[in-house]
């Protein structure tokens, strides 16, 4: 038994020109249809420039409603192709209140909903907080017509407990739109070679631990002094990866996966069944000291 799906991941660079970012984007998608794409993952943020570098207020005019326009325009184009998309957006909810928020259309054009990124940094080059209220939808898994998918945010993607509890709702694969580079100031290339491996290594060992495929879909070029490291990939349920993309091009891959696998590997490698979760409370403490 099989149950194979071809993933469409879109890995470009962005400029100023928002309608110019949207249009690259839905030219990836149909690319990507026409290589046999059925879901197709866009990276974090993908309408604009990675804005979050700085704390400048009139960034937030970047933010719109989800639904709203951009969500209708890629509605048309998944209705148009076939294909399920997996869209990063900067989302206004109402006045002074703005989310990271990832939308997911069906093949049909369907708005199945939204989730909200939980994890938010705030770091040298990563001023979230400053922008995004941190998620409360709770993670959430969608049916499509293709997988049922579970869709995490960047940041998120070094949480295990994110990726298990979608897991744990029966997602089938689990996608991470993202935004990460290197600082072009940083003078050691060993620190660069260790941060970028610490990435995908992290997102391959919750392949292994939940016996999912995971795709996680990066931007490309240099934004401010931020250079993103691109490097898009699918692991498989046990790590391994199936497809890698460079550090410094736009790509538009598919990649055929087969989803029957995580029964083999969960089968094989039963974390799931030898799972004890009377002993896992202490996780909900912030730190175990006393």
């Amino acid at each position: 038994m099989t149950k194979n799906v071809n993933i469409g991941l879109v890995q470009m660079a962005c400029t100023d020109d928002v309608e110019a970012n949207l249009q690259k984007a839905i030219d990836g998608i149909r690319e990507a249809a026409q290589k046999g794409a059925q879901i197709v993952c866009l990276q974090e943020l993908f309408r604009s420039l990675y804005f979050c570098d700085v704390e400048d207020h009139h960034n937030f005019s970047l933010a719109e409603p989800i639904p709203g326009p951009t969500t209708d325009r890629l509605s048309d184009v998944a209705r148009e192709l076939g294909v399920v998309i997996i869209a990063s957006l900067f989302e206004k909810r109402a006045q002074g209140l703005y989310h990271n928020t990832t939308a997911v259309l069906d093949a049909d054009g369907t708005y199945l909903g939204k989730y909200r990124k939980m994890h938010i940094p705030d770091d040298p080059g990563y001023y979230e907080k400053f922008y995004f209220t941190p998620g409360d939808t709770g993670y959430r898994v969608f049916d499509t017509k293709f997988a049922r998918i579970g869709v995490l945010i960047c940041w998120d993607q070094w949480y295990p407990e994110a990726a298990r509890i979608t897991a744990l709702m029966g997602a089938e694969i689990l996608f991470y739109p993202t935004a990460i580079g290197w600082d072009t100031q940083e003078p050691d290339p060993k620190q660069n070679e260790e941060q970028y491996n610490a990435w995908q290594t992290i997102q391959r060992s919750h392949a292994i631990a939940n016996g999912v495929h995971v795709v996680a879909v990066n931007r490309v070029g240099q934004e401010a002094e931020q250079q993103f490291w691109g490097g898009s990939f699918v692991s498989n349920p046990f790590g391994s990866l199936l497809y890698l993309a460079p550090h410094d091009q736009e790509v538009v891959h598919v990649q055929a996966v087969d989803l029957a696998l995580s029964d083999k590997y969960r089968t094989t490698w039963p974390y799931f069944r030898d799972r004890r979760i009377d002993s896992y409370q202490p996780i909900t403490k912030r730190y175990i000291d006393e």
